[in-house]
């Protein structure tokens, strides 16, 4: 039987932590120094500007700790704040984590969770530098600072956009609303293991490659991730750059698995594709000459599908829609909201 933190304690907690990343991280550089002092330090490479970003998750919030496994939730908290590094084109290179956890945890469930950061981070030679751990009685969360690195003049920012623009997506947004809907509704101990709609939610696949190779174009005008929702981040595009947008329905991108799981529950892909979903796909736009290269940036490393869904336009604030008979309608931009639900 595993043994708790109550059993092992805080500092017997961060000798293991200190174990597996040691035994199956990345080595630190030499100019680094992690984990064992008060502080960590690093050192900015030359020519390369520094991000920060700092997202958290917590339990029953921001994730339901029956339908997701340990190491799923190291990873799923990981990639959230990877996408936001790869969506202004950086990649990550350090991270500081804070763990609140019940005392009755088992210790192989926190060695799991550092297990899936890990997973996340090793790819890119990123490195666990240090963070924090303290005891909670009602809800555990992960909090995570990332600090990664784009070359100078290559960022992109979501207040760029210009009206003309053609907007692109990666990937199919909307699959991770439909899993958590699968599983919300399923009967209790039934698996999804194969069902791509549950793992999008579950343990969903952060862009920052796909990201940082249309960066490097210099041909992106603007870029967000689709954390809040399709809808609700490209709005951010929109009240950031002062623009609006038409989106063309037939162009949307339905994937497999999607369009079987609507046609069994008697809705609309647009249900999921343009509401609330925790996908973290890249939403861009460019030139339209531009959208030919961008792809194959994207293709020349990665098999995601990027797909022209709409235009930029110059009417600030305003999202239609339009059908394929032509017709248009104003969209409601609605997205992820920590306080309205």
């Amino acid at each position: 039987m595993s043994r708790t933190l109550a059993q092992v304690g805080e500092f017997g907690l961060i000798d293991r932590i200190h174990e597996v990343i040691r035994n199956e991280g990345v080595e630190l550089p030499k100019n680094t120094l992690g984990i064992g002092d008060d502080c960590a330090a690093c050192q900015p490479r030359p020519g390369y500007d520094l991000l920060v970003t700092c997202d958290c998750m917590v339990e029953n919030r921001h994730y339901l700790p029956r339908f997701i496994s340990p190491r799923e939730m190291g990873r799923r908290a990981m990639a959230l704040n990877i996408s936001d590094v790869g969506a202004m084109g950086g990649q990550p290179r350090y991270a500081l984590i804070s763990l609140g956890l019940r005392s009755s945890t088992r210790l192989k469930d926190v060695m799991d969770i550092y297990r899936g950061f890990l997973a996340e981070l090793n790819p890119f030679n990123g490195f666990i530098i240090g963070g924090n751990i303290t005891g909670t009685k009602d809800a555990d969360f992960i909090d995570i600072t990332l600090i990664g690195e784009v070359e100078a003049g290559k960022m992109v920012r979501r207040s760029t956009a210009k009206p003309g623009d053609a907007i692109l997506v990666t990937g199919y947004p909307g699959q991770s609303a439909a899993g958590l809907e699968i599983l919300l509704q399923a009967e209790p101990g039934k698996t999804w293991a194969d069902n791509p709609l549950v793992t999008a939610y579950q343990c969903p696949a952060q862009r920052a490659v796909e990201g940082h190779a249309v960066a490097k174009t210099g041909l992106v005008n603007a870029m967000i991730d689709t954390s809040d929702g399709l809808l609700g981040d490209l709005g951010h595009i929109c009240d950031e750059s002062g623009v609006g947008a038409v989106l063309y329905e037939q162009k949307l991108p339905i994937s497999r698995a999607l369009r079987q799981f609507v046609e069994s529950s008697g809705r609309g892909p647009l249900d999921y594709i343009l509401k609330e979903s925790d996908d973290y796909e890249l939403m861009m736009t460019c030139d339209p000459e531009h959208a030919a290269t961008i792809r194959d940036a994207v293709a020349s490393i990665s098999n995601i599908p990027v797909t022209q869904i709409g235009t930029i336009t110059a009417t600030k604030g305003s999202i239609e829609i339009m059908d394929p008979a032509g017709n248009s309608r104003q969209a409601t931009v609605s997205g992820w909201d920590h306080f309205s639900k």
